[in-house]
């Protein structure tokens, strides 16, 4: 299993067009053809505030490059991308990053959960407070 984590840096004001085609559009066509994402952010504090952030779940770059070619080749996400940007492009440019888990990720025991309910060292972090 890898990741894909891609980060769209809009151009000035083109922020709501990108969420709304990616909510219209760009969604369904990644259900209909069996590409899974994981989540979707905007930037908070740092990096590039009018971006789009997300992570998509791969079984394997053979699939990634299938997947990804039939997307770019489909031609309902053409027609929606350019309707989205029929008076101007939305996004200053794309960047890519393929990950993979490190061995500190695969295990869950190594998460900080000290003080939540349920962890071994709740009731001590609650007194220590």
């Amino acid at each position: 299993m890898m990741h894909e984590l891609r980060i769209y840096p809009c151009l000035p004001e083109r922020l709501p067009a990108l969420q709304q085609r990616f909510e219209t559009a760009t969604l369904a066509i990644w259900e209909r053809l069996g590409i899974r994402s994981l989540g979707f952010w905007t930037t908070m504090i740092g990096g590039l505030p009018a971006a789009i952030s997300y992570l998509l779940e791969w079984r394997s770059l053979a699939e990634r490059e299938q997947k990804w070619a039939e997307f770019i080749a489909d031609p309902e996400r053409q027609e929606a991308k350019a309707k989205s940007e029929a008076d101007r492009p939305l996004v200053a440019n794309i960047a890519s990053s393929l990950l993979r888990p490190t061995s500190t990720a695969a295990s869950p025991n190594r998460r900080n959960n000290h003080g939540r309910p349920g962890h071994p060292d709740h009731a001590r972090h609650r007194h220590l407070h």
